[in-house]
């Protein structure tokens, strides 16, 4: 008995070894590390065309309505899909990355449409206003959009191995590497100017349009792939409906790590971008200084995520302890804002913005590959998705506390 029972054991070793082996050239997690850069590409896209924004409504506070608004109807989708326990039964979520990719590409050619049919007309207020409402809901439907992407892909990666779960967050990363690096490229090769910086924004939306073309094409060759077929199948078998009993029980049992995802986008987005882009000056940098700033957050969140394809902490207490250190980034940024004059030098703030999105990506990613794997397999969706809305509400209160750097 003991010698059968561990010869189908090897017997079943081999068959996942060979299953394995058909993602030789790693392209299930390619297609997911470009799904997640598509996730996260027009929300960076959005806050890097900053100059541009600032110069057409120089009285908006930009950035901070933009985080509002987007955060705020991504939670929004995420709570949906949630509390509502057919949801996963009604789309599939083929449909709902098809979906949430297809209004990406819309919303994002708002902005360039508006101002072609606007730009050689000499507008009154009232249109300026009204260019400003559409370019807002457009922010609002790509918020729905990325929810849910977002709730979907997370979801999804919950229950597979945890290299594709890193793989979507290293990919978010690279989204925002990906806008830096064309924001400098405008920046030095067009001229400050509106008709440059129309230009430069009208770039980053099409070049960003372009990539959600091929993230639009990837989730759909993804159930080609045989790995992911063999995933799929899993997951269908493994698939309970989500009562409000087991949702509780599955959000009591993570509760630490969700906590922490909300403190480590708290923390974040009460300080990146507004702040960073907003209330800091520097008189060697001059205007380039906001990006420099935000383009030095980006590529260290993206070491920060990358790294835990090398190491991941084991513990998830550990983690969740550091989430909450990072509450020391408020009086730390507030001391280069108003405090003694050694602290207010660039140094300083590029060495803190720098701890900043290494922190965020490090612990965001550890926490999103440790926490779903506590629970059973047939709940790891259910609390990928409780992170997923633990994350979205963190973006809002952070969102919303970005003010306060105004105040």
């Amino acid at each position: 008995m003991v010698q059968n029972h561990k010869g189908i054991e090897m017997n079943m070793i081999t068959k996942v070894d060979q299953n394995e082996a058909r993602d030789t050239y790693k392209i299930s997690y390619i297609i997911h590390f470009l799904l997640g850069a598509g996730n996260l590409l027009p929300w960076n896209a959005l806050i890097t065309a900053v100059d541009y924004f600032g110069y057409l409504y120089p009285t908006k506070h930009v950035e901070k309505v933009f985080s509002v608004a987007y955060m705020t109807s991504s939670l929004l989708i995420l709570v949906l899909m949630l509390s509502w326990n057919k949801w996963n039964q009604t789309m599939s979520l083929r449909l709902r990355l098809n979906l949430g990719f297809s209004m990406f590409v819309l919303c994002l050619m708002v902005t360039p449409i508006v101002d072609w049919i606007n730009w050689d007309q000499n507008g009154t207020k009232v249109k300026s206003n009204a260019t400003y409402c559409a370019v807002v809901v457009s922010v609002v439907v790509c918020g729905l959009a990325d929810g849910l992407i977002g709730g979907s892909l997370i979801g999804s990666a919950g229950k597979l191995p945890k290299q594709y779960m890193q793989a979507i967050f290293a990919g978010t990363a690279s989204s925002g590497v990906l806008i830096c690096i064309l924001r400098i490229i405008t920046k030095v090769s067009l001229p400050h100017t509106p008709h440059g910086l129309k230009t430069s924004a009208h770039f980053y939306f099409i070049i960003s349009t372009t990539v959600l073309i091929v993230c639009i094409i990837c989730c759909n060759l993804l159930y080609k792939l045989p790995i992911m077929q063999q995933h799929y199948t899993h997951l269908v078998q493994d698939f309970l409906p989500c009562s409000r009993h087991k949702l509780r029980d599955v959000a009591r049992t993570i509760k630490c790590p969700a906590f922490g995802i909300f403190a480590i986008y708290t923390v974040t987005l009460s300080i990146f971008p507004g702040f960073l882009a907003e209330n800091l000056e520097s008189s060697v940098f001059k205007d380039w200084y906001p990006i420099l700033l935000i383009t030095i957050y980006n590529v260290a969140d993206f070491v920060g995520k990358s790294f835990t394809a090398l190491y991941v902490v084991k513990s998830t207490s550990k983690a969740t302890w550091g989430c909450v250190a990072r509450l020391l980034f408020y009086p730390l940024f507030t001391a280069c804002l108003h405090g003694p004059k050694w602290l207010k030098c660039e140094v300083s703030i590029v060495f803190l913005t720098t701890m900043l999105g290494l922190t965020n990506g490090y612990l965001t990613s550890v926490i999103m590959i440790l926490a779903p794997k506590s629970v059973p397999s047939s709940e790891a969706e259910i609390a990928a998705i409780v992170l997923a809305v633990s994350l979205g509400m963190g973006l809002v209160a952070g969102s919303v506390l970005g003010w306060f750097w105004i105040i």
